[in-house]
């Protein structure tokens, strides 16, 4: 069994309302020095394949079919057995 942990951020030349609202609110708590805030997806998958392999076959199948939109969204993934 493995687990996998698929991170989803926005592309660098999307612009992101999120964390621009975060950083606002962030400033104006008074943390200063803040550069830049993105907000990202994590979402954690647990298979059950026999081989690392399968795991970062479907892993990736899935992320290129549903989880994340290739237009607007990098992602990435870190696999580990459970």
């Amino acid at each position: 069994m493995f687990e996998a942990k698929i991170y989803i951020t926005l592309k660098e030349t999307v612009a992101d309302p999120q964390g621009l609202t975060i950083k606002h609110s962030l400033e104006s708590l008074g943390y200063k020095g803040l550069q830049k805030v993105r907000i990202g997806k994590l979402i954690t998958i647990r298979l059950d394949v026999k081989s690392k392999k399968e795991a970062e076959k479907q892993i990736k199948e899935m992320c290129e079919k549903l989880l994340a939109n290739p237009i607007i969204e990098n992602y990435n993934f870190k696999i580990e057995e459970a």
